[in-house]
């Protein structure tokens, strides 16, 4: 079981996440913005991953700058991103090197595996 926090600006696919995860046996943080993320990184250390939307509504890229910074200060943090908007070369950059994407819209099995292959990374 791993303790994963969620940081999604969208209630509705927040909560269907934070569901199919539980179901899994993991437990679950919640966050919509990377200023309560980092709050919640900060006073839990127990958190063994981070999975993040690329863009927030108040933040664009707020997930990019929200992984990179919770990874200076927890570098054994697994971070799995998503999105569903359009992926660049360029935004890829931007990635915390040796982490994950999945594009939205994903199924249960879709998360569910890309879950896994972060975690067992």
């Amino acid at each position: 079981m791993a303790t994963i926090l969620i940081v999604e600006d969208d209630m509705f696919i927040r909560g269907l996440a934070e569901m199919m995860i539980q179901d899994w046996g993991h437990q679950t943080l919640l966050a919509s913005e990377v200023g309560e993320a980092l709050d919640v990184l900060r006073a839990t250390p127990s958190i063994d991953a981070l999975f993040t939307d690329i863009y927030l509504k108040t933040e664009v890229l707020g997930g990019c700058d929200l992984a990179r910074e919770a990874v200076a200060f927890r570098p054994d943090l697994r971070v799995l991103y998503t999105t569903g908007n359009t992926v660049t070369e360029k935004m890829k950059a931007l990635f915390v090197d040796g982490r994950h994407f999945l594009r939205k819209p994903y199924t249960e099995d879709q998360l569910q595996t890309s879950v896994e292959t972060m975690l067992a990374a």
